[in-house]
């Protein structure tokens, strides 16, 4: 099994490592497959498939528009293999199904990214402007001295 790239992506406290491999196309996450493992989630789904999906359509429209839309579509050049032959072996864990879910996505985003250095910008940019590359920068707040939780304060009294 050679390992053409890898990603890693974080959101709150999900942490998810993708490595993108010749295969048949597959979304395998913890040894289990995608629909499996998110529990049949439309949204999740949709969403781990979100990036090569667009960059297949890139590479689609791009194929139509020289006329030759006969062979398989391969933005990353002649040295790797198309999208539809690479497997996604995922590697998550913390968090929600919903915070694993965007973890996924931009591990595998990411990873897109590392595949091929020749059409990089491209393929960044693609990715950039549909926001897949963007990771939430949102963080648990920090515990204040004299409360109990970051806002949670003892109750009041006034006498």
């Amino acid at each position: 099994m050679e390992i053409l790239a890898r990603g890693v992506g974080r959101r709150k406290e999900a942490v998810a490592q993708a490595t993108l491999v010749k295969g048949t196309g597959q979304i395998i996450i913890n040894e289990k497959p995608a629909n499996l493992y998110l529990h049949n989630n439309t949204f999740s789904l949709l969403a781990v498939n979100a990036p090569s999906t667009v960059l297949t359509n890139m590479t689609t429209s791009e194929g139509t528009q020289e006329g030759d839309s006969s062979q398989t579509p391969n933005i990353f050049g002649a040295s790797t293999v198309a999208l539809t032959e690479l497997d996604t072996i995922v590697k998550v864990k913390g968090g929600g199904l919903i915070g694993q879910t965007e973890a996924i996505r931009l591990a595998i985003a990411r990873a897109l990214c590392a595949l091929d250095q020749t059409t990089e910008t491209l393929i960044r940019k693609t990715l950039r402007t549909q926001g897949f590359l963007t990771q939430d920068s949102r963080i648990k707040e920090r515990r204040k001295y004299g409360l109990k939780k970051a806002r949670k304060a003892s109750q009041y009294h006034k006498r």
